[in-house]
């Protein structure tokens, strides 16, 4: 205990002393140290910082605008052209699905028919797993295959064509494989023309813009669309779009495929909004190169009646996908001047810079520069005058009366000292203020201090 009871004052003190400097204000002092050398490289590496700002950071990046991703955006698309096949003329309301004019449609150009199907029993497709058979024990009445077309009635029964059997299935008869017709509408499909209209909106910077511009009645009749010269006309051939995607169209109208057309709207609205265009580009999205999932088809079925007996059309369509993307981003200028620049007060500043005079000296005198800066050594030579500088040029015929009136002068140190002088800490020897010149800047006791 009595080992204790000393610490305890300590203890005090100490929180006495945080608690105290707790409420201390602090700030750096800064010393501008006039030497031409050590300007040098600091205005170097002022102006590398400069350039980075300038180039990469405003020019480059762009980085002083606010911007707004994925704009709102809307699609109204409108096909028209006809094509035939071999037994039949189409136009738009049959090829195009769904007619509704959205962003994603598309375009038939292959088909395969089984028309006249009814409800009742049938041979299965040889398409379908176990359905071959050699007699009735192999189809097991009842069973439904998820990937079959019907329910199997336990029978087994020749095929449409050929010498082999497979189960009967109670269901849409004649299933597709056995009774389907392919036709091809892909003849006159590329010139096929395609409206595509969009509107994009950042509400962000409350900025709208569409890709159709104000022109006369009948404009969009007779244009189509030009990078160059018809920017504002969004009619495309949907064989354009095909070559611009590098795909053959016949392969593509055989077997079916998606491709993308990419608009995209990057606007600076710094600039007029005449800038702001929109960039088209076209690529194909399906994966081509892979043989169990290559192409594109769907199924729909046209229904009716006959004698009474609903019957049916089931076709498969094989064809071209749209898929219409609209992205991009919008940029404008921010408040960053106001949040960079600030007004100096112009008197804290100048209590705040003191100037340090290097000597004209050779290479050899920077650690002594560096030491007075630091002050760790003893000051600069000044003339120590025993006269008052305040009394320099008055007049030499002021009566003596006048003289003697004014109250004596107040004792002085010998010398002028800069603020950072004053506050280095006191040496107990060495020269005095006023030493000279060449003892100052070989003074061994200051540079050992560094």
């Amino acid at each position: 205990m009595a080992a204790a009871e000393p610490k305890a004052p300590a203890a005090r003190r100490l929180a006495r002393s945080c608690w105290a400097a707790f409420w201390d204000y602090e700030t750096p002092k800064v010393i501008v140290v006039k030497n031409r050398r050590l300007g040098v490289v600091y205005r170097l590496v002022q102006l590398l910082i400069l350039l980075y700002f300038v180039w990469y950071v405003f020019i480059v990046q762009k980085s002083y605008q606010d911007r707004e991703t994925g704009p709102e955006s809307s699609v109204i698309t409108k096909v028209k052209g006809i094509t035939s096949s071999e037994h039949k003329v189409w136009d738009v309301e049959e090829y195009v699905k769904p007619p509704e004019g959205g962003s994603v449609f598309s375009i038939i150009t292959r088909i395969e028919v089984t028309p006249s199907q009814a409800v009742g029993t049938c041979p299965e497709s040889v398409r379908v797993t176990n359905a071959s058979c050699g007699s009735d024990e192999d189809c097991a009445a009842g069973h439904l295959d998820m990937l079959g077309n019907g329910v199997r009635t336990g029978r087994c029964v020749p095929y449409y064509h050929g010498a082999f059997k497979t189960c009967e299935v109670s269901g849409w008869c004649p299933v597709e494989d056995g009774a389907s017709v392919s036709q091809f509408l892909g003849k006159m499909a590329p010139h096929f023309t395609i409206l595509i209209k969009n509107s994009i909106h950042y509400p962000k910077f409350q900025f709208s813009k569409g890709n159709i511009e104000k022109r006369e009645n009948g404009y969009l009749k007779r244009c189509t669309f030009d990078e160059v010269s018809h920017l504002y006309c969004p009619i495309f051939k949907l064989g354009f779009i095909v070559e611009q995607a590098g795909e053959n169209f016949t392969e593509l109208a055989h077997w079916g495929g998606v491709i993308g057309v990419i608009i995209t709207w990057d606007c600076d609205l710094d600039l007029p909004a005449s800038k702001c265009n929109p960039k088209y580009s076209f690529r194909r999205l399906d994966p081509k190169h892979i043989p169990a999932s290559s192409g594109y088809n769907f199924r729909f079925a046209k229904y009716y009646k006959v004698n009474g007996s609903t019957t049916r059309t089931l076709i498969k369509a094989y064809g071209i996908r749209i898929d219409v993307i609209v992205h991009g981003q919008g940029s404008f200028l921010c408040d960053w001047i106001l949040l960079t620049f600030m007004n100096k007060n112009k008197v804290y500043s100048h209590k705040k810079f003191d100037k340090v005079c290097t000597p004209r000296q050779s290479s050899g005198s920077w650690p002594v520069t560096l030491a007075l800066v630091l002050g760790q050594a003893p000051p600069p030579p000044c003339p120590c005058s025993k006269e008052d500088p305040g009394q320099a040029g008055r007049p030499q015929d002021e009566g003596r009366s006048q003289a003697l009136a004014s109250p004596p002068p107040q004792p002085r140190p010998p010398c002028d000292l800069p603020d950072q002088m004053a506050d280095a800490p006191e040496r107990g020897a060495g020269p005095g203020p006023c030493a000279s010149q060449d003892s100052t800047l070989t003074d061994p006791r200051g540079l050992a201090q560094l």
